[in-house]
C-alpha cells in the first residue's frame, strides 16, 4: 500500500479505529499517518468501485482475530483478501483481549467459503489470499475450517468435563495437526492457540 502522505486511503472497521485511537495503558499511540482515513460501522458492508475501476466489498467479520477484522472481496477479479481470519502456516491467531473468539474465526472461514466459487464452476475459481502463507482456493479454506472446528469441538468437550486450562494443554488435543500448524516458539505457539480457544469456547448457558 502506498504511503498515506502520497494520498493513499486506509479503510477499516470502526472498532479498529477505536482501538487505534485508544490503545491499552502502556502502549504508544499510533502515528497520525497510520490512522484510518475512512471507516464503516458495525454490521455493515461497504461497496466501492474506486480500486482500478473495480468494485470491491469490505466486510466486517466480528469477533474473529479481533473485533475489527475486515475481509475484502474484489468482485471483478474474484479474489478475497482474507486478512488475519485465514492463514496457511499456523493455527488461527485469536486476540482475546481485543475481542477475538474461536467461533468468530470459524464463522469468518465459513463466510469466505460462502463467497467462493470452486474451480470447476468458474475459470480458475476464487483466489483467496491469506494473512500468511500460500495463495489458496475454496478447498484449502474448507480443510482449514474443518481442522479448526474439530479442535474447537475437542477442547469444548474437555471444558465440559471440567478440565482446567493446564489439564487441557496437557491433553494435547491438537497433536495430530501440530506437525503442520503447531509451534513451540515464536509469536504464536500451539499452547497460545489452545489457551485462546479454552477462554472463548461457549460454556454451558452461553449463547455465544
Amino acid at each position: 500500500m502506498s504511503d498515506v502522505s502520497q494520498g493513499a486511503a486506509i479503510l477499516g472497521h470502526e472498532n479498529l479505529q477505536n482501538r487505534m485511537a485508544n490503545p491499552p495503558a502502556g502502549q504508544p499511540k499510533f502515528p497520525t499517518r497510520a490512522q484510518l482515513t475512512d471507516t464503516y460501522p458495525t454490521d455493515s458492508m461497504k461497496l466501492s468501485s474506486f480500486f482500478n475501476g473495480e468494485g470491491i466489498v469490505l466486510m466486517h467479520q466480528p469477533a474473529a482475530f479481533t473485533d475489527g477484522d475486515t475481509m475484502v472481496y474484489f468482485r471483478g477479479s474474484d479474489v478475497i483478501a482474507a486478512g488475519e481470519i485465514y492463514r496457511t502456516t499456523t493455527y488461527p491467531v485469536i486476540d482475546v483481549a481485543k475481542g477475538g473468539t474461536i467461533n468468530g474465526v470459524i464463522e469468518g472461514l465459513n463466510h469466505i467459503i460462502d463467497l467462493s466459487v470452486p474451480e470447476f464452476r468458474s475459470e480458475g475459481g476464487t483466489i483467496i489470499i491469506p494473512a500468511y502463507g500460500r495463495i489458496s482456493d475454496i478447498a484449502d479454506v474448507a480443510y482449514y475450517r474443518d481442522m479448526v472446528t474439530i479442535l474447537r469441538d475437542r477442547i469444548q468437550d474437555l471444558v465440559k468435563k471440567g478440565m482446567t486450562l493446564e489439564q487441557v494443554k496437557a491433553a494435547k488435543a491438537s497433536a495430530d495437526y501440530d506437525g503442520r500448524y503447531g509451534a513451540t516458539t515464536g509469536p504464536w505457539t500451539t499452547e497460545m492457540f489452545i489457551e485462546a480457544v479454552y477462554k472463548t469456547v461457549p460454556r454451558a448457558g452461553s449463547t455465544k
